[in-house]
């Protein structure tokens, strides 16, 4: 399990000697050294070499209403008949019993130090525990530079994929221990801060899209602070005239019940084509959508780039982007109005960075796809209010996602707060573990 982090509570002098590096507290100590002196510097990451790349799965339960939040979003395969869900209705019924896990990173450093980050998802972890940590072993966790080129180059098909994702749990677990190490949360490594608090928009994943429903829940969020909202798209060409109709009911219901200066955007989750996203961008562009994301597949950036050309509605996209490269043409073939990397999959916190120059100089913004959370945040928090101008929540996704932790990321009035303890202050809950185990060999 994971140990308090050391030095969460003390000062500069007493955490280099928990962490096992008192040698190096006269070095930092005095208030007038303006720099590390360079026999410190080696013996600091001398001191950090990785021991042990572990990873942490836990099992356990939580209590939900039956049937409710269960609609289905558009998806590629929906253009078969016997793979396309049936309409969707709310049901509500009594309370039932979840079984829920979720698996965690730990990466150990000498010295009694660790940084843990997640949840992963169990491919990723995967390639994490088969390929990443006999690489990892023996390395410096404060070379975060060096260690993500030589991840990247390690295997030929590390450029995207669980390959990308296992890199970017490495990344962003490493991103923690650099924070504990130097006491400071991370969004104070990547330069931070920018600003006191970081706005998110309401995803809508998994809401009825039943009319009433809709105005139900829009209401709602907007309630709860939220300027923003997506829904996501139920139908595709599969569905017929009849789906297209109700596509477009969804716009026009939320603009009739929001107003005219309400913030909407919507999601089809690569389940249509170019055809038919222009003829839904027809027949709604009258209610200003704020932006249609993944409207296609992400390798067809030709036909992104034609949309972008004929309809006045922005596209967005870019969670299933792996890295700087990837973005850097689709924006060169000005396909995009808005960049959403994840840094859960593009490459970690090391590669967002790198995505947000490249954007910056389109002047393209880039909101992070809403998915952990917590590296997206940092990265916000550290980073012009031009270029990553706010954040994704997934409302209904984030009441369980960090299940197993004691302070899970919250938001309030549509905000959140600067995080200040060290790292990303990843904490588990004993209390909501029913089991546990570390994979071995």
């Amino acid at each position: 399990m994971n140990k308090p982090v050391p030095g969460h509570h003390l000062g500069r002098r007493k955490f280099l000697s928990v962490a096992g590096l008192s040698g190096l507290a006269a070095a930092v100590a005095p208030v007038a050294s303006t720099a590390l002196p360079l026999e410190a510097q080696r013996s600091l990451s001398a001191s950090l070499k990785i021991e042990a790349v572990e990873i942490l799965e836990f099992h356990g339960r939580y209590t939900s209403q039956s049937g409710l939040d269960h609609q289905a979003q558009v998806n590629p395969l929906d253009i078969y008949d016997d793979l396309r869900p049936p309409v969707y209705a709310d049901h509500p019924g009594s309370s039932v019993e979840i079984e829920t896990e979720a698996i965690y990173l730990r990466i150990r450093v000498a010295g009694g130090l660790d940084g843990i980050y997640g949840p992963i998802e169990r491919a990723a972890a995967r390639v994490v525990y088969d390929d990443l940590r006999p690489f990892l072993i023996g390395k410096d966790a404060l070379a975060g530079e060096a260690l993500w080129d030589q991840m990247y180059r390690s295997n030929r098909h590390s450029r995207d994929g669980f390959f990308m994702m296992a890199i970017s749990a490495v990344d962003n677990t490493l991103w923690d221990i650099r924070g504990k190490v130097f006491a400071a949360p991370v969004w104070r490594l990547l330069g931070g801060p920018t600003r006191s608090k970081v706005e998110f928009y309401a995803s809508a994943l998994g809401f009825s899209l039943e009319p009433e429903a809709v105005k139900k829940r829009c209401l709602e969020l907007r309630d709860m602070g939220f300027r923003y909202q997506k829904w996501f798209i139920g139908y595709g060409p599969g569905s017929g005239p009849e789906g297209m109709r109700k596509n477009v009911e969804l716009v026009k219901t939320l603009r009739e019940t929001l107003g005219d200066d309400y913030g909407l955007m919507f999601d089809a989750y690569s389940g249509w084509d170019q055809t038919y996203a222009l003829e839904w961008a027809r027949q709604v562009q009258q209610y200003h959508p704020r932006w249609m994301e993944e409207v296609t597949h992400p390798e067809k950036i030709e036909s992104f780039a034609q949309m972008h050309r004929e309809t006045p509605i922005p596209l967005a996209a870019g969670e299933h982007f792996y890295g700087r490269w990837e973005v850097e043409r689709y924006l060169q073939s000005n396909a995009l109005s808005v960049v959403q990397a994840d840094p859960e999959w593009c490459g970690g916190i090391t590669e967002l960075l790198k995505i947000g120059t490249v954007a910056s100089l389109h002047d393209i913004p880039v909101i992070p796809h809403g998915h952990s959370l917590r590296a997206a945040v940092h990265t916000i928090f550290s980073q012009s209010p031009m270029t990553f101008p706010m954040g994704e929540y997934l409302v209904i996704k984030m009441r369980h996602y960090h299940h197993f932790e004691k302070n899970p990321p919250l938001v309030e009035n549509a905000h959140m707060t600067l995080p200040t303890n060290p790292g990303f202050a990843i904490e588990l809950d004993q209390s909501k573990i029913d089991s546990q185990r570390t994979w071995s060999d």
